[in-house]
């Protein structure tokens, strides 16, 4: 087989292909429009996210029979499509979910233990042990949004913190176990102190967080989204932080990712951008303005499922999917 790689990775997936005596083809750098010029001539893809595989880029591709991506989501791949044409597609949500797990506990305690905030201040020499006093996780209600591979990793990594229980909310049936005991969204709403997000960003998903779905929790909660970030609206989300609906919230992704993310700071151009599209970039940034200012947001770069480990992790489980299929 004639494999494409589109984005880097780690080399055991290069490595381990030629063992099995595919030919390994690397292309970082060329356009989606230069590598459909050529696709017809490959078995396989590699991919992360560098651009998205449409019907029109499938229709290209008249032998491809599988697509690898190193990601847990396939959002950014016409599922349906694919299908249709009879490619096989491996996500690798295996591979990442210890990562998102670890990554949803640390941001969670360090919201809890205001860590953002009493190190800028002790760094500035300022000793606030008053302004910094903490919260304990013991006794909380975690309720979780997705239950699958990460929202599982997430729950199991809970256990040890004596939570007062972790509650599931999926809508697929029977998914809960011995880490999380699955309910319907009322009761997720009515008993949550602390809110996880692990969905895939789907149709269903997007702008599902908003201020209806903040204002049905019977207390004020924490949010914690290591899943995507449209699943959020901002400016309400922006809302419930300052009117204290939400406590705090640990944000590994964000709403505007990646095309308006760039142009969000002093130096991006908007020179192109239409009237319009001019009055939506200043509500981004009006939002994204109180986010970075706000002591009780952290944010880091979509970086939950980003580790040396999962960075094998991720290559490895793609290979075995493949390799499980076609070898």
């Amino acid at each position: 087989m004639k494999v494409l790689h589109l984005d880097t990775n780690h080399s055991l997936i290069i490595d381990q292909f030629e063992a099995l005596g595919f030919q390994n083809d690397e292309d970082y750098t060329s356009t989606k429009e230069e590598v459909m010029e050529k696709i017809e001539n490959y078995d396989g893809i590699i991919i992360r996210s560098r651009f998205s595989l449409d019907e029109a880029f499938f229709e290209k591709a008249t032998q491809l029979k599988f697509v690898g991506r190193l990601g847990a989501g396939l959002e950014n791949i016409d599922t349906a499509y694919a299908k249709a044409k009879g490619i096989f597609l491996a996500a690798a949500p295996e591979g990442n979910r210890n990562a998102v797990g670890e990554h949803a506990i640390g941001m969670l305690l360090a919201l809890f233990n205001k860590l953002h905030t009493a190190d800028s201040e002790v760094r500035s020499g300022k000793w606030d042990r008053e302004g910094n006093r903490g919260l304990e996780l013991e006794g909380k209600v975690v309720g979780i949004v997705g239950y699958g591979n990460m929202g599982k990793a997430f729950a199991k990594k809970l256990k040890g913190f004596d939570v007062a229980e972790v509650i599931c909310y999926d809508i697929e049936g029977g998914v809960g176990d011995e880490n999380a005991r699955q309910v319907g969204i009322l009761e997720l709403q009515q008993r949550a102190d602390v809110l996880s997000l692990h969905v895939p960003q789907t149709e269903l998903t997007m702008g599902l967080v908003n201020t209806a779905f903040i204002n049905a929790f019977q207390k004020s909660i924490w949010l914690i989204n290591t899943a995507r970030g449209k699943c959020v609206v901002t400016e309400d989300l922006v809302a419930a932080l300052k009117s204290g609906k939400i406590h705090g919230a640990g944000l590994d992704v964000l709403e505007y990712e990646k095309s308006s993310f760039e142009n969000m700071f002093p130096s991006a151009t908007l020179s192109d951008q239409t009237s319009a599209a001019l009055s939506d970039q200043n509500k981004i940034s009006e939002a994204f303005q109180y986010l970075i200012q706000a002591d009780n947001v952290i944010l880091s770069p979509h970086v939950a499922g980003w580790t040396v480990e999962s960075r094998i992790k991720l290559a490895q489980t793609v290979v075995d999917k493949i390799k499980a299929k076609f070898c």
